[in-house]
């Protein structure tokens, strides 16, 4: 995959684009695929040196930790999702975040690296999406820690009703709830709560937060060079991973009121959800499906939530845990407290999520 000076152009670089394995280039503003992750996360630290720096080995920390006084907050998983997880390392969220290569687990050495980096003597909590790597890799590397003298707590976030269990997990995966746990346990820890406080935080925005997404296309993983799965022109694909696991069915395509009620239903029933509820309402892009479409959906969720007597208290619409350039949505419910709504209110300074500050 080399990139030739053109000796009749001076300076010019000729780039050959990769291709999948039928020879058909891939539409990907990338150089090599085996070098999109490390480019990236240079490129991310170069954008928000005011934020982040990089660590060794390849693990983004705030720029400002270990900060005294403070417990470490601490997630991660495969690269592919931006801008979870590094976008929401910053104040008021996360402390450190490390990423795999995409859709790949972060391996033991960066975790325990990264707990060391933001560990200021009171202790790091571990927040972990359900797969099965990522909660094998943390688990080590909190044992590794504790080996040291670093305190760690762990809570594994397993939000998507979907499925109970997948190519990459045992029991329901971490989705979009994984995002509203980093945002409330981190305005908590930011405010000096102790781990034992912030572990519980984070077990009660788990214990009520529920998830469903749905896929239009597939996207296409560049080491792979080819779509993870096909759909039909007419086709989605209902309750579908976010590394594109297989969901619950392929169906016709179907307006957005509908697609709406199709994640809506199955996630109220879970809980269940009840008439008097207050819930934040979040509405995830999948990283292909434009703003607008996204407003539509919130649209319907909205109505629906208000037939269903439910108060949206708080809501976030748009593209925050990703599949690369698949289209389609997630919808996560997160029924609400006191408590989560002073924390998701709390002053966040990150390169994905900024209020209050």
């Amino acid at each position: 995959m080399g990139r030739p000076a053109d000796p009749a152009r001076p300076g010019q670089l000729l780039f050959r684009q990769p291709t999948c394995g039928l020879g058909v280039a891939m539409k990907k503003l990338i150089n090599a695929p085996e070098a999109v992750v490390d480019e990236a996360l240079a490129g991310f630290v170069a954008a928000h040196s005011d934020i982040v720096r990089l660590g060794e080995p390849n693990f983004l920390v705030r720029a400002d930790a270990p900060v005294k006084g403070k417990v470490g907050v601490l997630s991660g998983g495969g690269s592919g999702h931006e801008p979870m997880h590094g976008g929401y390392v910053g104040a008021g969220m996360l402390d450190a975040a490390c990423p795999g290569a995409i859709f790949t687990s972060p391996v033991p050495d960066q975790v325990l690296a990264a707990t060391h980096a933001i560990d200021s003597g009171r202790g790091v909590l571990h927040i972990v999406k359900n797969y099965t790597g990522d909660v094998m890799n943390f688990e080590l590397a909190a044992e590794l820690a504790a080996a040291e003298g670093i305190t760690v707590e762990s809570v594994v976030i397993a939000d998507d009703v979907a499925v109970k269990d997948s190519l990459y997990t045992a029991g329901r995966r971490g989705v979009g709830g994984t995002v509203l746990a980093e945002k409330i346990v981190g305005g908590c820890a930011e405010a000096g709560a102790d781990l034992t406080t912030l572990a519980a935080l984070c077990r009660k925005v788990q214990a009520n937060v529920r998830s469903m997404g749905l896929a239009l296309t597939s996207c296409t993983v560049p080491m792979a060079g080819r779509p993870t799965f096909e759909l039909g022109e007419d086709e989605m694909e209902l309750g579908i991973g976010i590394h594109g696991e297989p969901g619950r069915s392929r169906t016709k395509l179907a307006s957005a009121d509908e697609v709406a009620w199709m994640l809506l239903e199955p996630i109220l029933e879970d809980l269940p959800f009840m008439s008097g509820d207050s819930v934040l309402a979040f509405v995830n892009g999948m990283g292909g499906t434009p703003l607008i479409e996204l407003y539509v959906v919130y649209n319907a969720v909205a109505r629906i939530l208000a037939g269903r007597g439910i108060g949206v208290a708080r809501n976030l619409v748009g593209s925050y845990i990703t599949s690369l350039e698949m289209a389609g949505c997630s919808i996560s419910l997160l029924r609400l407290d006191d408590e989560m709504v002073r924390w998701w209110d709390a002053p966040v300074h990150t390169a994905a999520l900024r209020w209050g500050v």
